[in-house]
């Protein structure tokens, strides 16, 4: 009976728009409303296409595109289109065209933070929806996540069609970063891996094909997002000794959270790959590097105090060297 309801107010929705909307504009609400419909199944991968092809036609398409579907995402009660719709701009994120991204950016760049505004979802038609409430509060914090770490980083953390030409270019850019940006882009990169962490009880995932389709694009996710703490993790090797106090210490907070995140994630993704456990085994070798590396410093500090009689003319190697990398130092 929720099916066919939904059904209903798909085909109602349908007529509406039909006599309300510029027919100019029509084609791109209605391929929103046909790729997030009442339906539990996932999105149909036929109208998921169409909905990105039509968002790479103009900037004007893909902005009425985006309002069209944050519109849909914000009127529903129904939890089924309300992860249809999270599940669309995640798509998006991933595989969308870079100017249906842009304006997905520009949108919740206006809106300011919480665009997503889904905190106080809850569907109480039954005690599945229910349960699938719990999925559509943290999936909108995820990919909120997600755009909001994509901003901080540059460039689309998770996308498919990134060329690897820019890949490349953003391995060789990381050595040039200042102290301050590459533990910036790392600490965002560890709110990533937190959140979904923060994933709900997977009883549901094997009954909803729905929620199925969001752990796949999670697990690329997952992988993408070790991938690039992969990289920074290898420059702080390369520089550990040249951090001053306090960027170990925001560093070394930093390593802490994402290791807590290594137990939780184990389960989560049991398909092991030797990138992930090699990983884990650096960020462990790098906090011990910074524990030592912090002692040392503690002693230098005690040692300054003690030599009052040089004053000011005493410069901290971690002044002139702040911002260097190993690599850069060997060239």
């Amino acid at each position: 009976m929720r099916e066919f309801i939904g059904i209903v107010k798909d085909k109602v929705s349908l007529s509406k728009l039909a006599l309300i909307t510029n027919p100019n504009t029509l084609s791109l609400h209605v391929a929103v409303l046909r790729t997030t419909s009442h339906t539990p199944s996932p999105p149909n991968a036929h109208h998921l296409a169409t909905l990105l092809t039509l968002g790479d036609s103009s900037r004007a398409t893909a902005s009425i595109i985006i309002h069209s579907l944050f519109t849909r995402l914000h009127r529903t009660t129904d939890s089924h289109v309300t992860l249809k719709c999270l599940f669309t701009i995640h798509h998006i994120i991933k595989r969308g065209p870079f100017i249906l991204k842009d304006q997905l950016s520009v949108f919740t760049s206006t809106n300011g933070r919480n665009n997503f505004k889904l905190s106080g979802f809850r569907d109480g038609a039954s005690a599945a929806t229910w349960m699938l409430s719990a999925w559509v509060r943290w999936y909108a914090c995820y990919v909120e996540t997600i755009v909001s770490t994509s901003k901080t980083i540059g460039f689309v953390v998770c996308s498919l069609n990134s060329s690897l030409i820019e890949k490349e270019k953003q391995r060789d850019s990381i050595s040039s970063y200042t102290n301050f940006d590459l533990i910036k882009d790392f600490v965002s990169l560890v709110c990533v891996i937190e959140e979904i962490c923060k994933v709900p009880d997977n009883l549901l995932v094997e009954k909803d094909r729905l929620l199925h389709c969001i752990l796949e694009l999670l697990t690329n996710d997952y992988l993408s997002t070790v991938n690039e703490i992969f990289l920074r993790v290898i420059e702080f090797k390369e520089r550990v000794n040249f951090l001053n106090f306090d960027d170990s210490a925001e560093l070394a907070s930093a390593l802490d959270r994402l290791t807590s995140c290594k137990e939780k994630s184990s389960e989560l993704f049991s398909s092991r790959k030797p990138s992930v456990d090699t990983l884990w085994e650096m960020i462990e070798e790098l906090n011990n590097e910074i524990g030592m590396g912090n002692f040392r410093e503690l002693g230098r500090k005690v040692s300054w105090s003690e030599s009052a009689r040089f004053g000011d003319r005493v410069v901290r190697t971690s002044d002139s060297l702040k911002f260097s990398s190993g690599r850069l130092r060997s060239k």
